[in-house]
């Protein structure tokens, strides 16, 4: 397997978006009520990848020509010394092939991680186990999905 990863370009985000419901869908059943994940999907809209990918730096991983994940960096609330990540998905049929990992590293050498003391990630309840091997941690102690049914986590990247 070839993975490559590369930003998001117009032409992507049909493809983007149907790998994205299809993960929501098998990869969040065991944490979400089928409403919760309808309401997921719905969000996940080729128009809300378009305006996300305007305002961050949003990347996919492609295994030849078909996208197998994506994620996004940007501005915490416009902040100079806060960034988040978002949007992380890998198809269920790549995941725990490293590709989760490739895409967040990547994600972890973009300019608004570097400029950042401290990174934000509004974590699906899927997908805390991976970001705490990442390195992230709850924010505040809390573990619990709040009432957008996400789980902050954050990195401190400099201390003050």
């Amino acid at each position: 397997m070839d993975i490559i990863i590369r930003l998001i370009t117009p032409d992507d985000v049909s493809e983007v978006t149907e790998m994205i419901q299809k993960t929501i869908r098998i990869s969040n059943r065991k944490d979400y009520s089928e409403d919760l994940i309808e309401a997921m999907v719905s969000a996940h809209s080729p128009e809300f990848i378009l305006r996300r990918s305007g305002w961050t730096h949003f990347y996919v991983a492609l295994d030849g020509n078909t996208i197998v994940g994506c994620g996004a960096i940007g501005p915490y609330w416009n902040s100079e010394t806060e960034s988040s990540l978002f949007t992380i998905f890998v198809m269920p049929e790549y995941q725990k092939s490293g590709i989760g990992r490739a895409i967040v590293e990547t994600l972890e050498k973009d300019e608004y991680f570097i400029r950042a003391d401290r990174i934000e990630i509004p974590a699906s309840i899927t997908g805390v186990p991976f970001y705490q091997k990442m390195g992230y941690v709850f924010k505040n102690g809390i573990s619990e999905p709040d009432e957008e049914h996400v789980i902050r986590m954050e990195k401190q990247i400099k201390m003050e």
